[in-house]
């Protein structure tokens, strides 16, 4: 069934507009009595049908209920810049897997360099991925990519909550840190040149633990992946 996002939502009508309702009927060709979900933005699902089509579209709503693909635990993802467009893939995947935002942060071995004036322009793009992959992947929520941060300032943010900075070099498996009573988990994941010996210093002083991906050394768009399955694994959710 086609899905949409929309915040037009009275208590039995939505109104659909702009290129959803193009896309509605010009790409998608519907009809008049056809179902449609439409998602509040805020968790919320309505089952709805389409009661009249042009430039907007109106939906009859039919029902509604909380939207049921949401993980059970909230993730932040602090993200490493990795050189490329690399960031576009891992932003993607992320939001399909269900993470809550995504922190661009920079570190001592980041190839890719970005000022936060610089970042500012590349946002837009960043979180019309996220729509789409949320639009696709059926989330109850639009995730947000959020400006960039030093790698001392997202550790400063993490550092009184569930945190894991996954190391290369090893740390605890997902399992003894997060289980299925964990409401909130901050992930941290390096770059393509990992984590400095410092920054790990530094985050375990401000009692951030380190975890393990694995014995295998894997591509930092693969990375993000793996710990965010493995979080949602640990949380019961998948």
């Amino acid at each position: 069934m086609p899905r949409f996002f929309s915040n037009q939502i009275a208590s039995n009508q939505i109104i659909i507009t702009g290129e959803d309702a193009k896309h509605i009927t010009k790409v998608l060709r519907m009809k008049m009595g056809e179902a449609i979900t439409v998602n509040d933005k805020a968790g919320t699902d309505y089952e709805c049908e389409i009661a009249e089509i042009g430039e907007q579209v109106i939906l009859n709503v039919l029902t509604k209920h909380k939207n049921e693909t949401e993980p059970n635990v909230e993730i932040v993802l602090y993200q490493a810049l990795p050189k490329s467009d690399k960031l576009d893939f891992i932003v993607q995947k992320a939001v399909e897997l269900g993470v809550t935002k995504i922190v661009p942060m920079t570190t001592k071995f980041c190839i890719a360099k970005a000022d936060e004036k610089s970042f500012e322009k590349k946002l837009i793009r960043y979180n019309k991925i996220v729509f789409e992959a949320a639009k696709q992947s059926g989330r109850g929520i639009i995730p947000l990519v959020e400006n960039i941060l030093s790698f001392e300032q997202a550790i400063q943010q993490g550092k009184d909550e569930c945190s894991i900075l996954y190391y290369e070099h090893g740390g605890e498996p997902t399992a003894c840190i997060v289980n299925s009573n964990t409401s909130k988990v901050n992930i941290y994941v390096g770059s393509e040149g990992g984590f400095s010996e410092q920054e790990v210093i530094y985050a375990k002083e401000h009692g951030i633990r380190l975890g393990t991906l694995g014995k295998l050394i894997l591509r930092c768009e693969t990375a993000p992946i793996v710990g965010l399955s493995l979080v949602l694994n640990a949380t019961n959710h998948m």
